[in-house]
């Protein structure tokens, strides 16, 4: 049922269309004594029009054939049939088949733009923004020590966790951007071979500062069998979701990662705390460059988590977001489709 709803919304335009087509068709029906058929067929035409503006072919061309027929069938001679004996009919369907096609390639060409110019914006606001913000940091902290030499070990030791977990926001973030590249593309192939989920965890955990780690972090890992997946894909998938919660979870507050054997599957969960999110927001949560509007002031691309999403699907498995406990989970199951054979 939620699948029909979801291709409804979708296709709703189709049934506008078709809705439009029924009630110009029956209006031009009352008045034909007072309309020449030159009137008719321009008409006629407004169904094909509004469908061909979506950019979507198949749809423009049902639409055509629908109206064409109508057309045919109520004012081309002989009325209330389909005989064609008149060229007039065949010239209907290849000028109506023409606007349609040319409107239908334009709104396609349109909308590919609108997209590359919101790729476009979106990635030189990283550049702008989210590489500047730890660049600036590593470069006010490199120049602090410099220029001080009075500097105690503590704040020296402060000031270079600084720079450290700066570099490793730029490497995520660079990393995260090759990765959408490559998982666009269609052509990574998957290196499988036997992971390790604790180690997988821990390299993981080497992407962030000790702090972090060590105050934030509670990690449940059951004993878990190997799992055969891409090792390197499966890592970049757990640092973004403990990028992604480092950065949204509320402060002094703990964010939960739990990865569980369900003999079918492996499921990985974690929560964290954050602001109200309304559930209808969640839907574009994976997105590309989808990020919430009251979260500005927080760095971050809008990538990480459809990568996560890629990376899932690779893997055949299923990814989520769940509203829940003044918070949000992020729910994977990746099936198992193979085991290990210890004899």
């Amino acid at each position: 049922m939620k699948n029909l709803l979801i291709k409804y919304k979708e296709y709703s335009y189709i049934l506008k269309a078709l809705i439009i087509l029924f009630i110009i068709t029956i209006i031009s029906h009352l008045f034909k004594e007072n309309l020449d058929i030159i009137n008719i067929s321009l008409i006629h035409i407004i169904p094909v029009v509004i469908i061909a503006i979506y950019g979507n072919i198949k749809a423009t061309i049902f639409i055509t054939l629908l109206s064409v027929v109508f057309l045919n069938f109520l004012y081309i001679p002989p009325v209330y049939s389909f005989s064609v004996h008149n060229e007039l009919y065949i010239w209907s369907f290849l000028i109506f088949g023409i606007v349609g096609w040319i409107i239908t390639i334009q709104a396609k060409n349109l909308n590919t733009q609108t997209k590359q110019n919101e790729l476009r914006e979106s990635l030189l606001h990283i550049i702008s923004h989210d590489l500047r913000t730890p660049l600036s940091t590593i470069h006010g902290s490199i120049n602090l020590i410099l220029s001080n030499n009075n500097l105690d070990e503590k704040n020296k030791n402060n000031l270079l966790e600084d720079i450290n977990y700066a570099s490793l926001r730029m490497k995520r973030l660079i990393t995260n951007l090759l990765d959408s590249t490559r998982l666009s593309s269609g052509n990574l192939d998957l290196k499988l071979e036997w992971c390790d989920f604790e180690d997988i965890v821990g390299v993981a955990l080497n992407e962030f500062s000790q702090t972090q780690n060590d105050e934030k972090l509670d990690i449940k890992i059951d004993e878990l069998a190997l799992f055969w997946g891409d090792n390197t894909l499966l890592t970049q998938l757990i640092i973004n979701l403990l990028d992604n919660a480092f950065k949204y979870s509320k402060p002094n507050t703990k964010i939960h990662l739990e990865i569980d054997n369900l003999n079918n599957y492996t499921k990985i969960k974690i929560f964290n705390e954050t602001e109200y999110i309304d559930k209808q927001k969640l839907k574009n949560i994976f997105d590309k460059f989808y990020r919430f509007e009251d979260t500005n002031d927080i760095s971050g691309s809008g990538i990480g988590l459809a990568i996560c999403k890629s990376i899932v699907k690779l893997h055949h498995g299923e990814i989520k977001a769940i509203a829940q406990n003044d918070g949000i989970t992020i729910e994977i199951e990746l099936p198992i489709i193979k085991r290990i054979d210890i004899k």
